[in-house]
């Protein structure tokens, strides 16, 4: 998991359209966007560079191509959090949890729930 490259924010935008709709044309990804709407070109280009950094692949349908992801919101989510633990918190979920217990103000219903999915998750 380690490999899997960031993403800009636009990137990320787009992808998270793709997580939404699954695979989609331009034309498609652009509607899920808010206003003001980003130019096709524009849409095309980024689409691309996701293609390069391994996140979508498409299929081909003479001149026209859907595109689709590679890789789950599910599993970029994770990469990202892994990231933000290394580079934040020295690698600690521990200290990054704890870190937003105390700028959140959790509630202890809110601890109690955290842990039991953590629990649950183990348990697996």
């Amino acid at each position: 998991m380690s490999g899997i490259k960031t993403l800009t924010k636009a990137e990320e935008q787009i992808m998270q359209a793709l997580w939404q709709i699954g695979p989609a044309f331009v034309k498609d990804i652009i509607e899920t966007l808010p206003e003001p709407k980003p130019h096709y070109n524009t849409i095309s280009t980024l689409v691309k560079i996701l293609i390069d950094k391994g996140f979508v692949d498409f299929k081909a349908y003479g001149k026209s191509h859907q595109y689709f992801p590679l890789i789950t919101k599910e599993e970029y989510s994770q990469n990202t959090l892994q990231q933000v633990a290394k580079g934040y918190f020295a690698g600690s979920f521990k200290n990054m949890v704890s870190f937003f217990v105390k700028k959140n103000d959790l509630s202890i219903l809110e601890l109690e729930s955290l842990l039991e999915q953590i629990k649950k998750a183990e348990n697996k």
